[in-house]
């Protein structure tokens, strides 16, 4: 089980880049991993002004191909290539995202010195990395678009005096946690003989950009942390849904419906120089919400 899980949000804006926000980028560090959600322009130099490195970025999750959630992706690869990385690169993405990034990638003269890994994902597919489940569904926007969570597997808590009793210490233990059965001291041993319990995982959901839809508050069912659009207010509400996106107001309903515990907004139209409307709106149905800034970080605390 990852020790910490945290949030950097390199972009918060959408539609193009403003003098208060960068269009559309969210890092989540697992310990040492990191994994991206969407690359906006300007997206690598976001990510220069925080302590991540973009060498240790794992993964890259495209919503869809609208100019400011992947435009960004070109010119991150290209500096990768320029800092010699050899680690494989996996991009996942829509239907139409293998076609979308090869063509992508090939503007300009340069050569990969790594292997990027491309996979077009459909509504309901599940991935297993090991600690942590990735999951998509389809989102209502007038491209293909997909909304994803993260969600850190539950593992068996451990009562310190049973595994005391048995004499086993921290890395035994971790040993149990993961096999299930170890054999120690010549005594077959099972995590139940140690258990106490059930450790929750974290959950994190990306809405992507989307007008609301029912299907969307069970996949972010029981969220630590969900993180939607909010492109307006809810005075333009109607024009909003028509172009596939989401009010605050729209935005705090589905955090209440799906009981998250916490809901950042993103994806704020640039005609807002100040976000209070959007969060004025949003706290009046589902008060833990905040409009984080660019560059600002959220760690995720472990479930008690």
């Amino acid at each position: 089980m990852p020790s910490t899980i945290r949030i950097v949000f390199f972009g918060t804006g959408g539609s193009w880049p403003s003098p208060e926000r960068n269009v559309m980028s969210i890092g989540l560090q697992v310990d040492s991993e990191v994994l991206l959600f969407d690359c906006g322009e300007g997206t690598q130099r976001q990510i220069m002004h925080t302590h991540i490195s973009f060498m240790k970025i794992s993964k890259i999750f495209i919503t869809h191909f609208h100019g400011d959630h992947f435009l960004g992706l070109a010119g991150l690869i290209q500096t990768m290539v320029l800092n010699e990385r050899k680690e494989p690169l996996d991009i996942f993405g829509p239907p139409g995202t293998i076609n979308m990034v090869t063509k992508y990638l090939s503007i300009g003269y340069y050569s990969l010195s790594f292997p990027v890994r491309i996979y077009e994902l459909s509504s309901g597919d599940m991935m297993d990395f090991g600690d942590y489940i990735i999951s998509v569904i389809r989102t209502r926007h007038p491209v293909p678009s997909l909304a994803y969570s993260f969600k850190e597997k539950d593992i068996p808590r451990i009562d310190r005096e049973k595994a005391e009793s048995l004499g086993l210490d921290s890395k035994t233990l971790e040993i149990l946690r993961k096999e299930g059965k170890i054999n120690y001291n010549g005594r077959d041993i099972t995590i139940d003989e140690v258990a106490g319990g059930i450790r929750k995982g974290r959950k994190i959901v990306y809405s992507g950009d989307t007008a609301p839809f029912e299907e969307f508050v069970e996949f972010a069912r029981d969220a630590d942390v969900l993180i939607h659009e909010a492109t307006t207010d809810s005075y333009l509400e109607e024009k909003t849904n028509k172009y596939g996106h989401s009010s605050a107001r729209q935005a705090a309903e589905m955090a209440k419906l799906a009981n998250v515990q916490k809901l950042m907004l993103v994806h704020i139209s640039p005609r807002y120089r100040n976000p209070k409307p959007i969060l004025d709106d949003a706290r009046k149905i589902f008060p833990n919400t905040e409009v984080p800034l660019d560059l600002s970080e959220y760690l995720i605390k472990v479930r008690k």
